[in-house]
């Protein structure tokens, strides 16, 4: 079965991805000062685990979640940024 294509948004302290109908916001931070990291954003992905509500109860499985990955480090490449994956 072919998936939809992954639409990523960037909105003010959040990234959305839509996906067959169903939405993901996921929550950026500032990478921490003294880490000397090269990194624009910061995302955690222990708390990816769930779409958004209405579909709060699809778990998000590894496949989904590498695809989401890869198009948001993708499309924030697009705008010069770059995102860290922790």
């Amino acid at each position: 079965m072919a998936r939809a294509k992954i639409k990523v948004e960037m909105t003010e302290g959040a990234i959305r991805v839509h996906q067959d109908g169903r939405t993901l916001t996921i929550h950026t931070e500032a990478p921490d000062a003294q880490s000397g990291e090269e990194t624009d954003f910061v995302v955690r992905l222990d708390e990816i685990e769930t779409w958004d509500a209405p579909n709060h109860d699809k778990e998000i499985d590894i496949d989904d979640l590498q695809r989401i990955l890869d198009a948001v480090e993708k499309e924030l490449a697009k705008h010069g940024l770059t995102v860290d994956f922790d």
